[in-house]
């Protein structure tokens, strides 16, 4: 299955990153990474575990503070603003965490109600009754409004964390391990809802992984970290037609024909 191309403006670059360096202790993680996401596009960011792709995107959230480098979100240099300007980029940041995040004290409806009640007080319980309901069809699960996460399988999970940051309408999702641990028909529904929320939403992308089926339906561009930095770019098809022996066994594992 290859993925539709949604219109994307190369023009306008939401995320600018340049020269950037993260290292913890003597592990030096990023070693120079430059990179941009354009308005409208997804990028997904390759992999093997412990390559840092994790730390990127926790980099680019203000999550983490960077070693040296630029970092620029939504026109913005996140080491340059202040406490209460990166809580205010964060809203237009969705973050969707590898393990969901969902509080298991909390039904569906609290549990999306939450950031809203938050970040927006002067909304009535009317517009936020409507948020809710509008994000639950978004993500295909109307019927578990009112059920805990412990009632929910691996997938619901996930898509219920997807609508939890998409209620606040953000303009980048940050998609973390988006299919780990989810059986392969699972897989595929959450990378059609990745597409889905890019089209529906006009979201631009950053897509963590190291599952190639996951890489070849959701991204219009692949970014191949290796070695603490970006060693190739391109489509699917570009990234992988390589000798370079540290990627073709990645390819061979994800048995991706």
């Amino acid at each position: 299955m290859h993925k539709a191309k949604a219109p994307i403006d190369y023009n306008n670059a939401v995320i600018t990153i340049k020269g950037l360096q993260k290292s913890f202790e003597e592990n030096e993680v990023l070693r120079g990474i430059d990179l941009e996401l354009y308005q409208g596009e997804n990028l997904v960011v390759l992999g093997r575990s412990g390559t840092g792709k994790s730390v990127l995107i926790k980099v680019i959230s203000g999550l983490l503070k960077a070693d040296n480098g630029q970092i620029k979100v939504l026109g913005q240099d996140i080491n340059a603003i202040t406490d209460k300007q990166l809580q205010e980029l964060r809203i237009r940041i969705g973050f969707s965490f590898q393990n969901s995040a969902l509080y298991d004290s909390m039904t569906v409806r609290k549990n999306l109600e939450f950031p809203l009640v938050r970040n927006r007080r002067n909304l009535t319980q009317k517009e936020v009754d409507k948020a809710v309901e509008t994000v639950l069809e978004a993500v295909g699960l109307s019927k578990t409004i009112n059920q805990m996460p412990s009632e929910l399988s691996g997938g619901q999970r996930k898509r219920i964390g997807i609508a939890r940051t998409l209620i606040l309408n953000p303009e980048i999702m940050l998609y973390d391990e988006p299919t780990a641990g989810l059986d392969p028909i699972t897989c595929i529904e959450i990378n059609e809802l990745i597409n889905e929320v890019q089209e529906r939403y006009h979201t631009s992308s950053i897509i963590i992984t190291h599952d190639l089926t996951c890489a070849k339906q959701t991204g219009d561009r692949i970014a191949m970290l290796l070695d603490g930095q970006f060693q190739r770019q391109g489509s699917f098809e570009e990234v992988f037609d390589t000798k370079d022996e540290r990627v073709k066994p990645f390819f061979d594992y994800n048995f991706i024909q």
